[in-house]
């Protein structure tokens, strides 16, 4: 039996290593689950299915294991979990645990049933375990069943249609009905939705029940909360019972503090609720019930408790709110003792206190700094009108001294003014006149004991350490993060008052001139491009003098982050990033030339960082994906205000012809360049004749643009289609009589 015991502290120890090891590193789950399994299953000691549940519960509750990995784990789980609530001894803390890992296991064995309908096994299990908790639902105890509150607000959440956000990747959207396939062969969506309309009529009779256990309501509101905010089909139907729930009517005498303490607990639950509902959709229909109900009083509750009134009249003397009227002498808050008799020194004059110690005490013996610790949060707290008589204390002090300075006899101050003006008379002695030379002597004693304070320079600070290039960068970046801070905070330029004529700033403008965003991003995009002009070992193409140092540049750290603030929201900065690369453009060209100016016969070709076609591709790249056929003014006005279209940029246009809902935008943005672009005109053409010639539904669209632009490639693409119709015409005819 010894033996035995002690086996099994040994494997606790073991088990209890295992869980330190995966809290420590979460890529050990997967190994460590299916090791434990086998020691902790139906067959298991009490002790380990207890260890087990726990340590399953905090598994599948974990956010660092994978989602993925979960659904890995979850069939070898569920079967043995099924096993041991299948045993008949039922164990409250087994159970409850069992519970926890059962509410975060349904949404993913739902989910991997809807993407591999031929698992019916995992299925089968997680609805045995389902149909196990529901029956012990209402006969367990308080602690398993809030665990089954929680485990059926899941359920209900799984089996009610939930928003879709993005239809094209159904493995992004939440898991619920909507990802459901109508004909799918394991899932039935009226039985399901049927399920889930049960559970939750079960969930809100605990709002309907005369005796209700606050513990069980409270945990009740909580996951209604839930599921209002995340299912707005169900969302009206729990407002109105969480309206019509209230604590107080279903109290019945006699009212216990017990009781008491539980409707009130209950009451601000619901409260609690209604604030987070409020705050969430201050738009809900239901709003102003809701404002109501959250208003509205314990009644019953409060009169037990609430204290007697207070007394019409004041019982001390007179009220605060009467006294400025009737110009009554407020009482005094604090003792004020008089000064002692004779002369008065400064620490009698300020001090209000009597205790010997406190006045005796020397201030001085403590540093500064732990005074100046203790005095200021002392003065943040001091009373208003306390310190206030105190230096009404000290002002009558003061004029009190001075009155009887005043008061002195004349025949007292006359004697003051002797003993002050009273000067001894000095007869020296007969002292020989020292000669020259002793004269000399001491003066040149005297100066070499006193210090030459003349000579003394002026006093210099001495130099700060000089900064590596790791610091100076990180400085620059600190510096550029707190000037894009400002900037995302400040308000755009306002525009002039109608009528009124304003002279905008042109290409040249000053880039701190108005202290705007504009001029923000002008000093910016500036000090990107133009200051470190020449400071750069050019190689031709972008990033490959940067990479070769090992370290990244402010100018390209400006960029960096130029990139990012743009496509945060590219439709109300687009201004920002055309002004950004007509001044990468600008300098490119800038640099070309006077490379071009410097460079001697002799010398070999010179070459310059380009920064214009990296950028401009990166930035198209980075928003393409997300605009649609609404932002074809914004799109066409970046198109039509860039510097410069190249091949690659009209080769970006026109990807965005492979989805059939943005080919109008491909085209007509295709269109704009043509016209009013004559010399990116050739190549926008080649792009539109790619774009027509490869995607099938920009035929229509764009054979009118190129056979108006390009009618010799556009009429044999014409003839080609008027002979088919012809052909398929006279096919109809000829099959008709046969027919």
């Amino acid at each position: 039996m010894a033996q035995s015991a002690d086996h099994l502290v040994d494997q606790i120890a073991q088990l209890n290593a295992a869980r330190n090891l995966v809290l420590g590193d979460a890529a050990f789950y997967p190994q460590i689950v299916n090791g434990v399994l086998p020691i902790i299953g139906a067959r298991a000691r009490l002790e380990l299915r207890r260890w087990g549940a726990e340590f399953l519960a905090e598994t599948f509750a974990s956010p660092a294991l994978a989602s993925a990995q979960k659904e890995q784990l979850a069939a070898s789980v569920l079967q043995a979990q099924r096993e041991v609530l299948e045993l008949p001894e039922g164990d409250p803390l087994v159970l409850k645990h069992i519970v926890q890992s059962a509410a975060s296991l349904y949404p993913l064995v739902f989910r991997h049933i809807i993407n591999h309908p031929q698992d019916g096994a995992m299925w089968e299990n997680m609805t045995a375990i389902k149909q196990a908790i529901l029956r012990r639902w209402d006969s367990s105890p308080a602690q398993i069943k809030i665990c089954c509150i929680k485990f059926v607000q899941r359920v209900v959440q799984v089996q009610t249609n939930g928003p879709i956000a993005d239809p094209r990747r159904p493995d992004q959207n939440e898991t619920s009905l909507a990802i459901v396939p109508r004909n799918h062969p394991v899932l039935s969506l009226p039985s399901l939705e049927a399920e889930a309309s049960g559970l939750l009529d079960r969930l809100l009779s605990a709002l309907q029940e005369e005796s209700s256990d606050p513990l069980l309501v409270n945990a009740t509101l909580n996951c209604l909360a839930v599921l209002v905010r995340s299912r707005q089909s169900i969302g009206n139907k729990i407002i109105n019972a969480i309206l019509n729930f209230f604590p107080a009517r279903q109290v019945r005498p006699p009212i216990t503090p017990a009781v008491r303490i539980g409707v009130k607990s209950m009451e601000r639950t619901v409260r609690a609720v209604l604030d987070h509902i409020m705050k969430r959709n201050a738009s809900h229909p239901l709003i102003r019930k809701m404002e109501q109900r959250r208003n509205a009083r314990l009644d019953i509750v409060d009169e037990a408790t609430r204290k007697r009134a207070p007394p019409a009249e004041p019982t001390d003397g007179l009220d605060k709110t009467k006294r400025t009227k009737l110009d009554a002498e407020t009482p005094p808050l604090i003792k004020i003792p008089p000064l002692p008799p004779g002369p008065t020194s400064f620490a009698q004059l300020f001090t209000l206190t009597e205790d010997a110690g406190l006045s005796g005490f020397d201030v001085k013996q403590l540093p500064p700094d732990l005074l100046v610790n203790m005095v200021v949060p002392l003065l943040a707290r001091v009373d208003q009108s306390a310190l206030t008589q105190s230096i009404d204390a000290i002002r009558m002090r003061y004029e009190t001294i001075q009155k009887r300075q005043a008061a002195q006899p004349p025949a007292a101050a006359a004697a003051a003014d002797d003993d002050d003006d009273y000067e001894p008379e000095y007869q020296p002695m007969d002292v020989t006149e020292p000669t020259r030379e002793q004269a000399d002597a001491v003066a040149t004693e005297v100066a070499e004991i006193q210090p030459d304070l003349v000579s003394l320079g002026p006093f210099v600070l001495p130099q700060p350490p000089p900064l590596s290039e790791d610091e100076a960068a990180e400085v620059g970046r600190s510096a550029v993060g707190r000037v894009f801070g400002m900037l995302a905070s400040s308000a755009v330029a306002s525009n002039p008052a109608k009528g009124k004529s304003q002279q905008q700033p042109g290409f040249a403008r000053l880039a701190g001139s108005t202290f705007d965003r504009d001029a923000w991003v002008t000093l910016l995009t500036r000090l990107a491009t133009r200051a470190p002009a020449g400071l750069e070992t050019g190689t031709g193409k972008f990033g490959q003098d940067a990479s070769s140092r090992g370290q990244a540049t402010i100018s390209n750290t400006i960029r960096e982050t130029l990139y990012r603030y743009i496509l945060e929201d590219f439709r109300g900065r687009v201004n920002v990033g055309i002004m950004w690369l007509n001044e990468e453009w600008y300098n490119d060209r800038i640099q070309m030339e006077f490379t071009a100016s410097r460079r001697r016969p002799e010398d070999e070709e010179a070459t310059v960082p380009l920064f214009y076609d990296h950028w401009v591709l990166r930035l198209l790249d980075g928003f393409l994906p997300y605009i649609d056929s609404r932002d074809t003014k914004i799109f066409i006005r970046f198109l039509s205000e860039i510097p410069e279209v190249t091949i690659p940029i009209t080769q970006r246009v026109a990807s965005l012809a492979k989805d059939p809902e943005r080919v109008n935008l491909c085209v007509q943005s295709l269109l704009y360049l043509i016209m009013f672009r004559p010399p990116a005109r050739e190549i926008c053409l080649n792009a539109l004749e790619h774009v027509y010639e490869t995607y099938e539904e920009s035929r229509p669209a764009a054979g009118k643009v190129l056979a108006r632009w390009r009618p010799k490639e556009a009429q044999p693409q014409a003839e080609q289609q008027t002979t088919l119709a012809t052909r398929g015409a006279t096919t109809g005819n000829s099959a008709a009589p046969v027919a």
